[in-house]
């Protein structure tokens, strides 16, 4: 397998699709611990819950671009990508906690498009900050 592994097309595809069922695993998660159903609020066109749900698929994969970019093996690099999400979700309630006068799941949910572009940029930003500090 570590020969596999060496072979630039192999290695790319390895660290595709291991990271990739790693953000449809993550996404999962967060889809259990917001109040509203992400994918029923997409088909329904609400951009309130697409811009928070593209900031969390963006901030998983950053978060998994900086630990593959550090790591050595596939493995390494997931189970630090898999510390980053529980910081990036740790972020994610942390931003709920910050405003007490509403609850930002429902906001979101109504489709308040202020709200969702917030949960999108503190998402991305959280995961520069996760990556970088996993590139020690």
């Amino acid at each position: 397998m570590a020969d596999l592994l060496n072979n630039p097309y192999f290695a790319t595809a390895a660290n595709f699709a291991v990271t990739g069922l790693a953000i449809i695993l993550f996404l999962a998660i967060f889809e259990l611990v917001t109040r509203y159903k992400v994918w029923e609020e997409l088909k329904r066109g609400n951009v309130a819950v697409a811009m928070a749900t593209g900031g969390k698929i963006f901030g998983i994969a950053n978060v998994f671009r900086y630990s593959l970019q550090q790591h050595d093996s596939l493995g390494h690099a997931l189970l630090w990508g898999a510390f980053g999400f529980v910081l990036l979700l740790v972020g994610y309630f942390v931003f709920e906690f910050m405003t007490p006068g509403y609850r930002i799941d429902e906001e979101i949910g109504k489709g308040n498009k202020a709200i969702g572009l917030i949960a999108m940029m503190i998402s991305i930003g959280v995961s520069y900050i996760i990556g970088a500090s996993l590139s020690r």
